[in-house]
């Protein structure tokens, strides 16, 4: 990794730590999240990915408006560190480790990629 992807990378794991902190206490069924970017085409290719234990409580999250929430989260984590994003709805996406245990064997690589 450059050293310049370093100095955005460190600030920007650092921000998704304190959100996937909060969002553990505060939101039922949250379990994990992670990041897929390209540093060449940051932050426009920043994805975040918001991982719940079940299809269940993903839906539930959505109709309680917890996925705003942790939109909202994620904004103002990023915005503390001056990563400004330009599409915050279609940079953060949702997703059940259920799912992935059915569609792709839990393989979270191969689904992510």
């Amino acid at each position: 990794m450059k050293k310049t992807h370093k100095k955005i990378d460190n600030p920007l794991r650092e921000s998704l730590t304190r959100v996937c902190d909060i969002a553990l206490v505060k939101i039922e069924g949250f379990k994990w999240l992670t990041h897929m970017v390209d540093y060449d085409d940051f932050p426009r290719s920043l994805k975040v990915v918001c991982v719940f234990d079940n299809h269940q409580n993903q839906t539930l999250a959505q109709d309680q408006h917890k996925h705003d929430y942790m939109c909202d989260l994620i904004n103002q984590a990023l915005l503390k560190e001056n990563i400004k994003l330009p599409n915050i709805k279609g940079q953060v996406s949702f997703d059940s480790e259920e799912r992935c245990d059915s569609q792709h064997g839990g393989n979270w690589a191969r689904r992510l990629g």
